[in-house]
Formats: C-alpha cells, sequence, structure tokens
C-alpha cells in the first residue's frame, strides 16, 4: 500500500491584472496549508483493471483532475509503465479539502498524482515537464507542482516563483457554501474590472506574508471579495474585519498571533 497527502492552499492576496481570452491575468501570493490535505493510497487489486479511482468527488470520471493528470501525463511521456501501474493498483483519496472552497483541492489533487507517479515509476520527468503537463489540468496545479510553502504565482496561473519567508500561522475559516470559480470570476469581470490596481499588485508582490495581512484589508488584498459577496450573500456573515476570503471563495482565514496562540 503507498500513500502520499495532497495538501491545501491559501491566496495571502489575489489580483487581477489583465485579461487572456476568457481567462484572467493575475498576481497572488499562495502558501501551502499543511493541516488540511486529502489522503491518496494505491491499493493493490485482486483482478487486473484499467485506471480506478475512489473517493466523493462530485463530478463525472472524465472531468476529475486527477482523471486528467493521468490522461495528459499518458499523452506526454508514452510509459507503459503508467498503464501497467494501474492495471495493479486503484487510487483512493480520503476528501478532506471542501469542494468549491477557494483552497485548491482539484488542483491539488492532479498535481500530487503527477508527482506521487513520477517518483513511484521513476519517469525522471523534471518540475518544467510537469508543469507543462499542469498548465493543460488547471490554473492552480503549477504551485503544488513545485512542493514549497510559498510562491508568487502569476499569468494564469502557470508562473510560480517560491519564495523563502516566515510564513504567519493561520487558521482557516469554513462557510459550507459552494463558490462556482468561474461565476465569482464573471461577475468580477461584468461588474469590478475598474477597480484593478496594478501598482497595488507589484507593491504586494514584495512584501512578505505577515506583512501584507498585517498592513492591508481584505478587500484590498482579494480582487474577488466583492464578487464572491455579490453573487453568495450568506458569505456576508463572515466579511469582517481580519477575516480575508481565499481565492473566489469559500474559505475566509484568520491570522493567529503567534505568541498566545489567540488571533490578531
Amino acid at each position: 500500500m503507498l500513500s502520499c497527502k495532497s495538501y491545501a492552499k491559501v491566496n495571502v492576496f489575489l489580483k487581477i491584472i489583465g485579461k487572456r481570452g476568457d481567462y484572467h491575468e493575475i498576481k497572488s501570493r499562495f502558501l501551502k496549508i499543511e493541516s488540511l490535505h486529502d489522503i491518496f493510497t494505491f491499493k493493490l487489486k485482486s483482478v487486473k483493471r484499467e485506471f480506478e479511482l475512489f473517493g466523493e468527488f462530485g463530478c463525472e470520471l472524465h472531468n476529475n483532475t486527477i482523471y486528467k493528470a493521468y490522461k495528459f501525463l499518458k499523452e506526454y511521456k508514452n510509459d507503459k509503465k503508467i498503464d501497467d501501474f494501474f492495471e495493479h493498483y486503484a487510487l483512493h483519496v480520503e476528501k478532506n479539502i471542501p469542494k468549491g472552497s477557494g483552497l485548491g483541492g482539484g488542483s491539488s489533487n492532479a498535481a500530487t498524482l503527477l508527482l506521487a507517479l513520477n517518483k513511484i515509476l521513476k519517469l525522471n520527468l523534471s518540475v518544467k515537464e510537469l508543469c507543462h503537463i499542469g498548465s493543460k489540468i488547471g490554473a492552480d496545479v503549477n504551485f503544488f507542482l513545485y512542493e514549497c510553502e510559498a510562491a508568487n504565482v502569476e499569468g494564469v496561473g502557470e508562473i510560480v516563483t517560491p519564495i523563502e519567508e516566515d510564513t504567519p500561522k493561520l487558521k482557516l475559516v469554513f462557510t459550507d457554501e459552494f463558490c462556482d470559480t468561474a461565476k465569482v470570476y464573471k461577475t468580477f469581470r461584468e461588474n469590478f474590472w475598474n477597480r484593478v490596481d496594478m501598482d497595488l499588485a507589484r507593491k504586494l508582490a514584495n512584501l512578505n506574508s505577515k506583512e501584507i495581512l498585517n498592513s492591508f484589508t481584505p478587500i484590498e488584498l482579494n480582487d474577488l471579495l466583492r464578487s464572491a459577496l455579490v453573487c453568495y450573500p450568506n458569505l456576508k456573515a463572515f466579511a469582517r474585519k481580519g477575516f480575508f476570503l481565499s481565492g473566489s471563495g469559500s474559505t475566509f482565514f484568520e491570522v493567529l498571533d503567534e505568541r498566545n496562540n489567540s488571533k490578531k
């Protein structure tokens, strides 16, 4: 039995700086959240079968990011070891990262599969090669492929610059709301595009995460907060001082005071 963890992330800030067709170009700071993760377990099958995936995903197999990662990896590498592995092993995923939460669960799952297979099967793919595959799957996949604690993320999520910093201690605040990322971005484009602040985006990228969270308000840091509140009014109960929205929602987070483990 083989197991590994698929971690969540939060956006310390998320600034939208341009458009690329139907996509939005961003500047953002991602932090890995080690306290929240899905668990991958590859279990030996009793009978040989093709790719099998088990878990509470809420989508058809062909739309699942793990399955997409499997298909794109096969397309890129064309190595018989990949199919041989899945004839003998089924993937079981214990889902702990909520869906539609802004925590990157689907992207993390895709990246975790690519990293796991690269290691287990000794495919010898570089991070650059893995990111080439990851860019075809989803906007946040490449961050997880770098396996770093913190990074600035740009473009449509494909440009990742890991950074060294003393990351802040955070507490996740779950809202039980499912946020449709496409809907939140569409609402932003239609109603809030004129509020884009390029100068602030550049400034934030050069600050450490603790400085950012101590110096700016939630509305300044996440360009999608206003549109998320329009799309999902129930989030207004959580949109208060010191509660920062991750991604397009629905999870907020607050900074903990490391001296006494209480919030600032």
